[in-house]
């Protein structure tokens, strides 16, 4: 990385990845993008969610309404994220959430950790972490325990 510039206190990305690796004292900060999935037309909860995670010091991609689980991810590879947070009301989490897991693996992107959110049967949720999402945060959960979530479970990706 010798001669790269480092931007805006940024450590530039490594230009070969290594998967499953976590960067060793970097001042990079974490990525994370916040993705509506499926046809839900509410878009409150994630954005109060962007906004903690941006204030807590977190850097944040917002997708914005209606997004596939294809875009989701291509965002996720492109914006080099660390953390995926999934936002559905909709009911249709289960094979929303479940396809951008499918996506990240068939990408070589499965260390990519992904968690979600919004109207979630309690009963999905054991469901929902098996297929591999890290964890669901259930309405009435703090904005306080999603960001230390975050804090103490995630960490910048080489």
């Amino acid at each position: 990385m010798q001669g790269m510039p480092v931007v805006a206190g940024l450590v530039p990305a490594r230009e070969t990845p290594s998967k499953g690796k976590v960067m060793k004292s970097s001042t990079r900060r974490i990525r994370i993008l916040v993705a509506k999935p499926g046809l839900d037309g509410h878009d409150r909860g994630a954005r109060v969610i962007a906004r903690a995670y941006r204030d807590a010091g977190f850097e944040v991609v917002y997708t914005g309404l209606h997004q596939t689980p294809e875009q989701i991810v291509a965002a996720a590879l492109q914006e080099d994220v660390d953390l995926i947070g999934l936002s559905a009301l909709s009911g249709a989490h289960m094979y929303l959430f479940k396809r951008v897991l499918e996506l990240l693996k068939a990408n070589n992107a499965d260390d990519i950790m992904v968690v979600g959110g919004g109207i979630i049967p309690e009963e999905d949720v054991p469901k929902l972490k098996k297929l591999g999402i890290k964890e669901i945060f259930l309405p009435g959960t703090s904005l306080d325990t999603v960001v230390n979530w975050v804090k103490d479970n995630v960490k910048p990706r080489c």
